[in-house]
């Protein structure tokens, strides 16, 4: 903030005219003015700098790793796991929109920040975001602390950065490699870590028929779903969701997000 030279200025205008009297009121008055703004007054000609604005601080959430769906018992959750990629996740938006679901995205920090239209796309449709890591290093509780938190965190500062300011709300570690410290570190940012019920095995590519009976006979399992965006040719994914989506809705499921 600027400062000035205070009384001295602005005393000696006034001792001039009134003299030591009507200084010692004018400080009193200017004291006053001070406390009741919590700053002093520019000086005459300065313009007062504006406040810094304060840095966000995420709520911290639970550091158990979610599985439930807050759609409730009947509801199922649709994560996507290792993009965006400009191929495959344009496809899988595509399939989601026309059946009117919303879904998780657990996207790779770099990924987000070599395709942040992707990203904010995303986000413009209404899906949400996840933390997947700078590396996909499915030996991560391996590792360090060190290590951990900064591809937890990079990942988290490229994902928010590419969306435009919307944060991730979970965490997935890749392959399921969550430590102790890795699901208190992403927690403490936000961050609820993510696990899953359905692995659909999509990223094996057994063939899109092979998806659909994975997930049919592994959904009594849980209701969060895993499919992938990248990382492949995700083709089979898109075929699979295509035939899922509309099957679950005639089941009667309904869609959720991933419990916070």
């Amino acid at each position: 903030m600027a400062r000035h030279n205070g009384r001295g200025w602005y005393g000696r205008m006034i001792a001039a005219a009134v003299g030591v009297t009507a200084v010692a009121a004018a400080t009193s008055v200017w004291t006053a003015q001070a406390g009741q703004s919590g700053s002093a007054p520019a000086a005459p000609g300065v313009s007062a700098q504006p406040a810094a604005p304060k840095k966000e601080v995420p709520r911290s959430v639970s550091a158990s790793i979610a599985h439930a769906s807050d759609g409730g018992e009947h509801a199922v959750n649709i994560t996507i796991d290792d993009g965006p990629d400009p191929v495959w996740t344009p496809q899988v938006l595509q399939v989601l929109r026309d059946n009117g679901v919303k879904a998780t995205f657990c996207m790779i920090g770099p990924q987000a920040q070599a395709h942040p239209e992707l990203v904010r796309n995303v986000v413009a449709a209404g899906h949400r975001l996840c933390d997947h890591t700078v590396s996909h290093d499915t030996t991560m509780d391996k590792k360090s602390e060190g290590y951990q938190s900064q591809q937890i965190l990079d990942a988290e500062q490229q994902i928010t950065k590419a969306s435009g300011g919307v944060r991730p709300m979970y965490y997935r570690a890749p392959g399921g490699a969550f430590t102790p410290y890795s699901r208190d570190l992403a927690a403490s940012h936000g961050m609820r870590p993510l696990g899953w019920n359905v692995d659909s095995k999509d990223f094996e590519r057994p063939g899109t028929d092979a998806i659909v009976a994975t997930v049919k006979r592994e959904l009594a399992n849980g209701p969060t779903i895993l499919f992938h965006d990248a990382g492949g040719d995700r083709a089979q994914t898109v075929a699979a969701l295509r035939t899922l989506l509309p099957w679950l809705k005639q089941q009667g499921y309904s869609f959720g997000f991933p419990v916070r």
